[in-house]
């Protein structure tokens, strides 16, 4: 086998690689596409019998996107010290001569399901299923937080000074930045200048750092076959050193409300109902941390302000032609709805 045209990698040059590097020899198998984000591509594959995932950064890569993968790979094998349930690395290739370029690596399968499309029959049935796989969701998170970063070798992962400071004026520049796209009209996302300034007015004065995965939702975990239970948080590409609060507002920020019928990414999780409420998954978190969550509507806030800004970015590159339109659509009405969610709190 040689170029997997529709994974989008070079399984010849793969191959070669592992038995360089100690993996086994023969061709890869059964290469397959894996759905996963947007925007990074996921493969996997049979070699000698054994099942690998191989990610890498997107066909075009952008010029973070290795470094954004180095990044994966450090936290990966810092968290493979820990409980955290994950995909275990196996082994990683930052050669970019071995793949036209890109960075990449190799992880463990992940026995599990992604709860955004569909949800396995008693999953579906058993409201108090879906409750206690929310609940899963927050104990993953808790024990995430919880990591000694330094003892797992990452006190040189990222610059936790003044993260929460940085983060209004670091995503209003960003904001900024999409104007410079051709065909973008500029962001009619709501006040976001009113969000803004109450969060520079209202925030925590003292936090402690810790790993973030920085994208936490529902649409990045998978969930066990056999029950209703975390078997990996997945998609690491946004993770650093900061505030670990601000993924617990993260989570919140899309999760459906008392009068929603669904949650904000429209996911199979919340179309049956039965979901922990807010205060259910905030006391979850308290229970099993030492962080205090008395500021919690302010981090639910932040991550409406800047998943909403994140989003906004693909509605823009839409304009250029550096995305597809529906995505951009579809991404654009969650955004209204992320300020739309903000403005209420700051307004209660």
């Amino acid at each position: 086998m040689t170029i997997s045209r529709d994974a989008h990698i070079d399984a010849a040059a793969v191959a070669d690689w592992m038995e360089r590097v100690g993996l086994g020899g023969g061709s890869l198998e059964q290469v397959e596409p894996l759905a996963g984000g947007t925007q990074n591509i996921m493969v996997s594959f049979m070699q000698d019998g054994r099942r690998y995932i191989l990610r890498r950064g997107p066909r075009h890569l952008r010029p973070g996107s290795n470094r954004i993968m180095g990044r994966e790979i450090a936290l990966l094998g810092g968290l493979a010290q820990t409980d955290v349930p994950h995909a275990r690395l196996i082994a990683s290739c930052e050669d970019e001569s071995v793949l036209g370029g890109a960075v990449f690596y190799l992880m463990e399968p992940i026995d599990g399901y992604n709860a955004l499309v569909s949800l396995p029959q008693h999953h579906a049935a058993v409201p108090e299923m879906r409750h206690r796989m929310g609940l899963s969701m927050v104990e993953a998170l808790a024990t995430l937080g919880g990591v000694d970063y330094d003892a797992v070798g990452l006190s040189e992962y990222a610059r936790p000074d003044r993260f929460l400071e940085r983060q209004v004026p670091r995503w209003l520049g960003e904001l900024d930045s999409y104007s410079q796209l051709a065909g973008y009209p500029g962001a009619d996302i709501g006040d976001v200048t009113r969000v803004a300034e109450w969060l520079d007015r209202h925030r925590p004065r003292t936090w402690t750092p810790g790993i973030m995965h920085g994208d936490f939702h529902i649409s990045n975990v998978m969930f066990r076959h056999d029950e209703p239970e975390i078997a990996a948080i997945v998609d690491w590409e946004m993770t650093t050193i900061g505030d670990p609060l601000l993924d617990l507002g993260w989570m919140l920020s899309l999760w459906a409300g008392p009068d929603d019928v669904d949650d904000l990414l429209g996911s199979a999780y919340a179309s049956g109902g039965g979901l922990p409420t807010e205060q259910e998954i905030v006391q979850c978190y308290a229970d099993r941390s030492s962080r205090d969550v008395s500021a919690i509507d302010w981090y639910v806030v932040l991550a409406c302000f800047k998943l909403g800004i994140v989003l906004e970015g693909t509605y823009a590159r839409s304009f250029a032609g550096q995305a597809s339109v529906e995505t951009g659509l579809r991404l654009h009405e969650i955004t209204l709805r992320l300020f739309e969610r903000a403005i209420q709190r700051i307004s209660d």
